[in-house]
């Protein structure tokens, strides 16, 4: 089950958005990563199987204060 994670993380530099988008992309099972926003404070994971809590807490302890915004599955093409 493909699923996309929509997730807001306090981001002050770009320093703290390259280590998001590295820890994003270092979670198991993980297709995409992405931001979104206009000031691109949202970081969007798409993948097969991925804890969306475990990258939650995870985001916590590397970058700063994280927040789900939306859990959704994918449909196929």
């Amino acid at each position: 089950m493909k699923q996309k994670i929509v997730m807001k993380v306090h981001m002050s530099c770009e320093k703290c958005r390259t280590k998001a988008l590295k820890v994003g992309a270092a979670a198991n099972g993980v297709n995409f990563v992405g931001l979104e926003g206009e000031s691109k404070e949202k970081l969007v994971v798409i993948g097969d199987g991925v804890d969306a809590v475990k990258l939650t807490n995870l985001l916590r302890k590397k970058v700063g204060q994280t927040d789900i915004i939306s859990l959704a599955e994918v449909k196929a093409n």
